[in-house]
């Protein structure tokens, strides 16, 4: 006999920076900065990310296209990928993306791409603890605590029988 289940989660929502804790702001704010740096003359679609390390380092990623699609990088990958090689044992505990089309911040936050969204759960993993995600447009901002909220039933190690420290 066949069993349905569903799937949903929850997430919290603010109309402004202003409704957000100084920390969370901050980290808003570096995400929208670095979007700035992205290099995106193809899409004209420059993302930022920036990434919260357990120590309170903020570390911030651009998107990066290459004429040799899909030779570039996302704004999320390039952050996680900092942090992780440059600040091995200073886990992730929050990342924040913002994007920008036609040099105007998008008005709804911005979601990470599958890919994005697997690399982030990788790192929840690799630590064994939560990143919260902060998704900030220009009329909304949401919340959601965990990667499993955007990338439920996730492909892991566990499925490759891997033992990894």
């Amino acid at each position: 006999m066949p069993t349905t289940g569903s799937i949903s989660f929850s997430f919290t929502e603010f109309d402004s920076t202003g409704e957000l804790s100084s920390g969370d702001r901050e980290l808003v704010l570096s995400a929208r900065e670095a979007a700035v740096n992205a290099y995106a003359p193809y899409s004209g679609f420059s993302v930022g990310a920036a990434v919260l390390l357990e120590s309170g380092k903020i570390i911030n990623g651009a998107n990066v296209e290459n004429a040799a699609f899909p030779s570039g990088i996302c704004a999320e990958r390039n952050a996680m990928a900092n942090a992780v090689s440059n600040h091995p044992g200073d886990h992730v505990i929050a990342i924040a993306v913002a994007a920008f089309t036609n040099d105007s911040l998008t008005d709804e936050p911005v979601t990470p791409c599958g890919t994005c969204r697997q690399v982030i759960a990788e790192e929840e993993f690799r630590s064994g603890k939560q990143i919260r995600i902060i998704l900030a447009g220009r009329t909304k901002i949401r919340v959601v605590e965990s990667i499993s909220a955007l990338l439920p039933m996730q492909f892991n190690r566990d499925y490759l029988g891997a033992t990894l420290p």
